[in-house]
C-alpha cells in the first residue's frame, strides 16, 4: 500500500518542479507560463496522461517505485533577455527544487525522530515513511532531469552552457532524445547513471545529521 502516499508525494513534488520553471522564466522576462495559468500549486493544469497518470500505475503494477512527471510548461525563450543563458537558469531551477525539497523531508525526518516519544509508535512510522519517500523521491526526479538528454532539463543546461562551436553537434541528438531515454530505461542503464550521484548525496545527507536511514 505504499503507493498511496507514494503518489501523493510525486504528484506534489513534480508540481513544484514545474512551478519553479514557470517562475524562474517569469523572473527572466518571460510571462508565457504566467498567462497559460500554469504558475499554480492546483494540480489539474500540470497532469499529464502519461506521466502523471500511465507510467505511475504502471510502476505501481510492475511493482517499481512510483515514478512520472507532469505537463511541461510552457516556456518562450526569446522573450527572455539572453535565451540560452535564461533557458538553462530555467532547466536547472526545476532540478534544484526537487533538491531543496528533498533536504526540507530529511530535516523534518530528523526532527520526528528525535520527537518519536510524543508522537507514538504508529505516527512516528507514518511520518518517517513519508518523509523517506519525499527525498528519495526529490532526489530521483532532480538526478534525472539533469541527465543531459533532449528533452531533460540537463539537455536544456548543457545547451546554455557549450560554447556555440559544440552546440551544433549536441543538438544533432534532439530528435531521438526520447528514443534515447527509452532505451537508458528499458535496458536499465539508467539506474547506473542515477543511482551513483543518488547514493553520493545521502551519503552527504548523512554527515550533515540529515540520514534518513
Amino acid at each position: 500500500m505504499e503507493w498511496i502516499l507514494q503518489i501523493p508525494i510525486l504528484l506534489f513534488s513534480i508540481i513544484i518542479h514545474e512551478v519553479s520553471h514557470g517562475w524562474t522564466a517569469y523572473r527572466r522576462g518571460d510571462d508565457t507560463a504566467y498567462l497559460s495559468g500554469r504558475l499554480t500549486f492546483n494540480p489539474i493544469p500540470h497532469i499529464d496522461p502519461v506521466g502523471t497518470i500511465l507510467l505511475p500505475v504502471m510502476c505501481f503494477m510492475g511493482g517499481l517505485p512510483v515514478f512520472g512527471w507532469a505537463k511541461p510548461v510552457p516556456v518562450n525563450p526569446y522573450r527572455m533577455n539572453d535565451s540560452r543563458r535564461d533557458m538553462a537558469m530555467v532547466a536547472v531551477s526545476g532540478p534544484v527544487s526537487n533538491l531543496i525539497l528533498a533536504v526540507i523531508s530529511a530535516f523534518i525526518f530528523k526532527i520526528i525522530v528525535l520527537s518519536a516519544h510524543t508522537l507514538g509508535p504508529d505516527m512516528t512510522f507514518t511520518l518517517i515513511t513519508v518523509c523517506r519517500f519525499a527525498v528519495m523521491i526529490n532526489l530521483a526526479l532532480a538526478v534525472f532531469n539533469l541527465v543531459p538528454v533532449f528533452p531533460l532539463d540537463g539537455s536544456q543546461i548543457l545547451m546554455g552552457l557549450l560554447p556555440r562551436k559544440w552546440l551544433e553537434t549536441y543538438e544533432k541528438h534532439i530528435p531521438y532524445g526520447t528514443i534515447i531515454l527509452l532505451v537508458l530505461m528499458f535496458t536499465g542503464i539508467i539506474r547506473y547513471i542515477i543511482i551513483p550521484p543518488l547514493s553520493i548525496i545521502l551519503i552527504f545527507l548523512s554527515k550533515m545529521g540529515l540520514a534518513v536511514w
